[in-house]
């Protein structure tokens, strides 16, 4: 029949007819089978139980924004945890409110600056976990610019941070981690990425922080691909824009007004542990951020891009320098007031 129908084909169309319409018909295909695809993962697709990993979960940058979102998640989950930041005191209030919630875990406390002696603070990091269970790491650390900036205006102390938290202090942590979970066979990296080093073709203005993260991607994807066949899985969740407090330093995010394209810390990590564990070394968890990194890549050509993201970087500069102003004025109006 499909035979007959074929010769039919030939007889009463060109062949190149045939053809292009054969082309058409494998794109809108492929295309069909990846969105349906997409729509599973996204929103049906159980999540893994990460308890089979293991029963203590690490996470860095844990008092705030995302970290803190996935440090809470993992407790409702039944992980125990190991909670990393420079902040001892947020440490201990964050620990207080996750213990409110799930009495029944056990928290471990590590007090860590990545931005400073990286190298002999994991160590000692190491020791401290010596003999847990470590099965999922989130790897959430991370600094950017203070502002909008030239290459040329960034202070080398800012960039050698930069360095030294998203890149010294993501391997170091990963390497520490990383041995017992070979040696149980199993584990879960998530290393958490930016959409400004892969979603967009450049970021003007923040080119350290982009090639930072892009470090990132990376390693993620080296790891994966490395440990793979040993049980461990490794991923970069990349995500855009999310209600914390570093995007309302940077790009002028309010920190409590979330919406659909940018929600809060909570609402991304719902997101993001349902994608923990399964077969994609670099993902973009939350529906909303799919559908604008789809819209940037598939839509726009990267001179566009380009263009776009400059243009907002210097906007962005613009409103740090007047905030400077308007600081520096209000300083100098305060030492000009008379003292009665």
């Amino acid at each position: 029949m499909i035979s007959t129908y074929l010769n039919h084909l030939k007889i009463t169309q060109p062949l190149w007819i045939i053809l292009l319409s054969s082309l058409g018909f494998l794109f809108i295909s492929k295309k069909s089978i990846l969105f349906i695809k997409w729509i599973f993962n996204t929103f049906s697709r159980k999540p893994k139980d990460l308890k089979s990993y293991g029963s203590w979960a690490l996470v860095t940058g844990s008092t705030d924004g995302i970290g803190k979102a996935f440090a809470f998640k993992l407790a409702e989950m039944g992980l125990n945890l190991v909670l990393v930041s420079r902040n001892k005191a947020k440490l201990e209030q964050v620990s207080t409110e996750i213990l409110v919630k799930c009495p029944k875990i056990e928290i471990r406390l590590f007090e860590l600056d990545f931005s400073g002696d990286v190298v002999s603070g994991v160590q000692r990091m190491k020791e401290e976990i010596k003999g847990l269970e470590i099965g999922v790491l989130i790897n959430n650390v991370g600094v950017t610019y203070p502002g909008a900036m030239y290459f040329h205006e960034v202070d080398e102390k800012i960039w050698m941070n930069l360095v030294r938290v998203n890149v010294e202090g993501t391997s170091y942590v990963t390497k520490a981690v990383l041995n017992g979970m070979v040696q149980r066979k199993k584990g879960a990296i998530v290393n958490i990425g930016s959409g400004a080093s892969i979603v967009v073709p450049s970021h003007p203005l923040y080119a350290i922080y982009a090639a930072t993260k892009a470090y990132v991607d990376q390693l993620s994807r080296s790891l994966y691909v490395e440990y793979k066949g040993s049980g461990i899985d490794v991923q970069c969740q990349v995500p855009l824009y999310v209600c914390t407090k570093m995007a309302s330093k940077v790009a002028f995010v309010e920190k409590d007004k979330s919406s659909v394209f940018i929600p809060s810390a909570e609402k991304y990590v719902e997101a993001g542990v349902r994608w923990i564990g399964h077969d994609e070394a670099r993902c973009t968890p939350y529906w909303a951020h799919s559908l604008q990194w789809f819209f940037a890549s598939s839509m726009l050509n990267d001179a566009l891009l380009d263009a776009w993201r400059l243009s907002i970087g210097i906007k962005r500069r613009k409103q740090l320098i007047n905030i400077n102003i308007a600081s520096c004025n209000a300083t100098q109006t305060l030492l000009y007031l008379p003292s009665n």
